[in-house]
């Protein structure tokens, strides 16, 4: 996937190189980025540790919100998959002792199977 693909928000596969230089300041000591996937400016960062969703606000992308979120936290999450007229499909990941799911937001592509089988991978471990 490219540049247009990242613009029309499907979910590409970041460069894991970029993304461990740009959260130098987030990630712990012997934390290690092990795979990441860029949705337009948005990241679902996969460490050895746990997840992190990078959102992107504003016009210039300066002012970034990181979630943080261990792998045991996640209680259950799931796949809605665009339809003949509704073109968005939707990943929903629900933490314990939250009662709103986190969302996210994909275009009619394969990609929310590649992020949905990462975070399976992660949060059964």
């Amino acid at each position: 996937m490219g540049i247009l693909d990242g613009l029309m928000g499907n979910a590409s596969e970041a460069d894991l190189n970029a993304v461990e230089k740009d959260l130098q300041k987030i990630v712990t000591e012997n934390e290690q980025v092990e795979k990441a996937f860029k949705i337009i400016r948005d990241l679902i960062v996969f460490t050895n540790k746990r997840l992190i969703l990078i959102d992107k606000q504003g016009m210039t992308g300066k002012k970034i919100e990181y979630h943080s979120v261990p792998y045991r936290s996640v209680t259950h999450y799931s796949v809605e998959t665009a339809g003949t007229f509704d073109m968005d499909a939707e990943l929903k990941i629900y933490i314990s002792s939250t009662t709103q799911p986190i969302s996210k937001q994909f275009r009619k592509d394969k990609s929310i199977y590649d992020v949905q089988k990462a975070l399976a991978t992660y949060v059964n471990q």
